[in-house]
């Protein structure tokens, strides 16, 4: 199994979850086959796990996942990593498979030289959210970072630490205030591509921001996104 090549123009790919399409989501094994090929940026979903640290999950529970009924929030960061993940199969064959911790994410996109794509999927504090950017501070990556979530807020709180970080607003459907709000604020916009038109693209440019869509597994329509002048396309399997 490979990716699908699709013509790309200038418009930057980041890889959904890792390489999701062949490697089991939110895992270093997932990071390192995206770090191995083109891909500008690598995204992952970080959790806080009940004993203050952050994992690389999408989804509140290991149900989906593993097939074990786990809420990430409520379990150590030790009984997360005990689990093994399912393979893409369906089977629990590799002992690699588990989730990796935000500090896998960032060492990873390091070595690759891959710009990190950071959604905070929960409502964090702003003590937690001081605590994700001490550990791109730490770990000298800060510059290679961008911070997504659907909460308003989050974007607020990195912003209010850090005036000029790079930011993304995710959304999946399309209202005037949103508009209103990205544009006041400076945040760039990380779209549901299917909301996403050449007029929606043009008028965030012209104000200065930035556009990325979510999620295209699609080539044709990935190359009507490019043609439509989109930043960023974030994939599962595309390349």
């Amino acid at each position: 199994m490979n990716t699908v090549k699709f013509n790309k123009g200038k418009t930057l790919v980041v890889a959904h979850r890792g390489l999701s399409g062949i490697e089991r989501e939110n895992t270093s094994s997932a990071f390192v086959a995206a770090g191995n090929r083109t891909y500008y940026g690598i995204e992952t979903d970080v959790h806080r796990t009940a004993d203050g640290r952050f994992v690389a999950c999408h989804d509140s529970s290991l149900e989906r996942i593993a097939g074990e009924k786990i809420i990430v929030e409520n379990a150590s960061l030790e009984l997360l990593q005990s689990v093994v993940l399912l393979d893409k199969d369906g089977t629990k064959a590799r002992c690699d498979l588990r989730l990796a911790t935000l500090e896998d994410h960032v060492n990873i996109c390091k070595k690759y030289e891959k710009h990190c794509v950071l959604e905070l999927k929960n409502a964090f504090t702003s003590s937690e959210i001081r605590k994700i950017i001490n550990v791109f501070k730490k770990l000298d990556y800060l510059d290679s970072v961008t911070f997504i979530s659907f909460y308003y807020e989050n974007l607020k709180k990195v912003r209010k630490i850090l005036p000029e970080q790079s930011v993304q607003f995710l959304f999946s459907s399309l209202d005037d205030k949103i508009i209103k709000n990205v544009i006041k604020d400076k945040f760039d916009v990380d779209a549901n591509a299917r909301i996403v038109t050449k007029e929606l693209v043009e008028t965030l440019h012209v104000a200065g921001l930035k556009v990325n869509c979510w999620t295209v597994d699609n080539k044709e329509t990935a190359e009507a996104l490019v043609e439509m002048g989109v930043d960023f396309i974030t994939t599962n399997i595309l390349e």
